[in-house]
């Protein structure tokens, strides 16, 4: 087998004459059946070492032929053409040495190669009988013929009377298949005609022809014959030998595997260009995760000294501020003892000291009052700085915004730069001038687009960090929660899972009792899988309530949906819109149920907040019980 043949396959309507080549090979012995005795093989499957009887051999044959999945359609076409062989030349109920006919009764090996036939291969049927009514003849239809024919094994494929000025001519063409099997039929049908001596050449010397057929193949005297007959075949058919009609189906096929090689080297091109674009396409991903990656970790390390600079000096200020403090409150204690010694020495110089002392003592706590102050500014500036931080954090994520605008205005201009060097100045020093003015700006434009690029991978990084340790800790929640069966306020719902329950009550109002569990799963079934279907999508666009965006909701003028309303009620539509909806919204691609955090209660998606909240409650729950027993 050559290398086009082992790498293209044909399509469905090159596989009937695919068939008929392998046939030929069959029926000129290129092809072995028979393994020993008895016992035969399939000579296109040579990987499976099988034996078979004849039987089990065309079983095998046909199986293979009439489209197995699994088998290209070059399979199928070489089985095909085991299958008419088996037909027309074996006998399967007898061994393959008596049962394969003769060469020399092959209808094509016997034909001269020089004999002329009408093709397609045509029949001719004469002294059909026929009466006279409304002073025209009529005769039989020709679909009476042709059952009488199929009947007799010769498989027309359509009998068509001839008419003429005076009504019904008692002639009539038979149309056989154009293959090989076709003309054998043909000639079966005259040689049958023959054997009773009511062939073409009996017909003619016959005086009294009586009420009996007569029929042969039509050949080159019937085509160029004045009559009726001829007539109809120069109209409907060409003459041609054996030989002609072999070298068409060599030229087709040739052409065939040609068309085929060419269709292969595009595709093989095509897929050699993807590959190259595939390749640029990762290796300029890969740099650019390399740089986010290298981003993210020197932002994350002036992070880490800014927060550390802060603690330090908020460690400083506290400390100081307890010194301080603790400085006062000795100082207090020394002057009320100061000041009841001079209470009991009625003095009056040392009240006067101590008055003084209170007031320098009031002077201290204002100060430190103060300080007081100072520190809660300190802490207040610090949680500004904070907030300095989160403001720059949005005015970079606005900064991504403005990237996409920024890449059209570079885009733009490269378009303007292309435009210009293709127009060319021509001596123009004002063209000249604006090019350059123009790949300035457009300079300019990507070092800001860059600079934008650089400071935005590391939110990009961080984001994407943060929403995947969230996505893994909400999956994990599910998959736990998925193992309890009981219903509670949290828990886990299968999003775009029909609920069974409005298609059993809809049985039961159509049904008998005994056929409501059947007919309502038969029924869920149907529905799960045009659920699945990817090319059923009967959703459509409209306006939101404030008219700045758009949504997708149900077509309730859909066909399907408007016959499952009327048929079975809007209980069964409401279940099936619904699932249609949550498929639409969890998993459009997949079309598939998938598992959700879900809050039974408010009937809506549950936030990992809500389902941490949960856990916590049960574990405690349990821990009590626990402490209980």
């Amino acid at each position: 087998m050559s290398l086009s043949e082992e790498e293209t396959d044909l399509s469905e309507s090159e596989v009937e004459d695919y068939s008929i080549q392998w046939y030929a090979k069959l029926k000129d012995g290129r092809e072995k059946l028979q393994v020993s005795g008895e016992e035969y093989s399939c000579p296109f499957c040579p990987g499976k070492v099988h034996k078979y009887s004849l039987k089990d051999l065309y079983q095998h044959a046909s199986g293979v032929s009439k489209g197995s999945t699994k088998r290209k359609m070059k399979d199928r076409g070489k089985h095909l053409g085991l299958v008419r062989y088996m037909d027309s030349d074996v006998d399967i109920k007898k061994p393959l040495a008596e049962s394969i006919k003769k060469k020399a009764d092959d209808p094509i090996a016997s034909a001269g190669p020089s004999e002329k036939f009408v093709y397609p291969w045509m029949g001719i049927v004469a002294n059909i009988p026929s009466e006279k009514r409304d002073g025209r003849y009529v005769g039989d239809s020709g679909s009476k013929l042709r059952d009488d024919f199929t009947l007799k094994g010769f498989n027309p494929l359509k009998v068509q009377p001839l008419w003429n000025w005076t009504g019904f001519s008692g002639y009539a063409i038979i149309e056989f298949n154009k293959d090989w099997p076709g003309f054998c039929n043909a000639m079966a049908f005259e040689k049958s005609f023959e054997a009773e001596h009511h062939g073409k050449r009996d017909y003619h010397e016959a005086c009294d022809r009586g009420a009996t057929l007569y029929g042969w193949i039509a050949r080159a005297d019937d085509y160029d014959s004045s009559t009726v007959i001829g007539e109809h075949l120069r109209k409907k058919a060409d003459l041609k030998t054996i030989a002609d009609v072999q070298e068409e189906e060599k030229h087709r096929t040739s052409m065939l595997v040609s068309n085929l090689a060419n269709e292969i080297a595009v595709k093989n091109k095509h897929i050699k260009d993807i590959e190259s674009k595939y390749n640029e396409t990762i290796q300029s991903i890969s740099n650019l995760m390399t740089q986010k990656d290298e981003m993210h970790r020197l932002y994350n390390e002036e992070m880490q000294k800014t927060q550390e600079a802060a603690r330090v000096q908020l460690e400083k200020i506290f400390s100081e501020h307890e010194t301080i403090a603790l400085r006062l409150e000795v100082q207090k204690q020394k002057l009320i003892e100061r000041e009841k010694e001079l209470e009991n020495l009625e003095a009056y110089n040392e009240r006067q000291k101590l008055e003084l002392e209170k007031q320098m003592n009031a002077k201290a706590t204002l100060e430190q009052k103060k300080a007081d102050e100072n520190l809660l500014k300190l802490a207040e500036e610090q949680k500004r700085e904070k907030e300095k931080l989160h403001v720059q954090i949005i005015e970079l994520e606005k900064k991504l915004d403005a990237k996409q605008a920024l890449e059209l205005e570079i885009e733009r201009l490269r378009g303007a730069v292309q435009v210009m060097k293709h127009i060319g100045s021509g001596g123009d020093e004002e063209v000249d001038y604006k090019l350059v003015a123009i790949q300035v700006e457009l300079k300019e434009k990507e070092e800001a687009l860059e600079h934008l690029e650089v400071r935005n991978q590391a939110l990009i990084v961080k984001e994407r960090k943060s929403n995947d340790e969230l996505q893994e800790a909400r999956k994990e929640l599910v998959n736990c929660l998925m193992e309890r069966t009981s219903q509670t306020s949290i828990g886990v719902k299968r999003m775009g899972e029909m609920d069974d329950v409005p298609f059993k009550n809809a049985a039961k109002r159509m049904f008998r009792r005994k056929e409501i569990a059947v007919k309502a799963a038969e029924l869920c079934s149907q529905w799960e899988d045009h659920l699945r279907d990817p090319n059923w999508h009967p959703f459509k666009i409209v306006k939101t309530d404030d008219s700045k965006g758009h949504k997708e909701v149900i077509d309730t003028e859909d066909e399907k949906l408007k016959r499952l309303k009327n048929e079975f009620g809007n209980e069964v539509y409401e279940a099936v819109t619904t699932a249609l909806m949550e498929l639409n919204e969890y998993n459009p691609s997949g079309r598939y149920a998938i598992p959700e955090l879900w809050n039974y209660n408010q009937k809506r998606r549950a936030t990992l907040k809500e389902g941490v909240a949960y856990i916590m409650e049960q574990w405690k729950c349990l821990k009590w019980k626990t402490k209980d027993q």
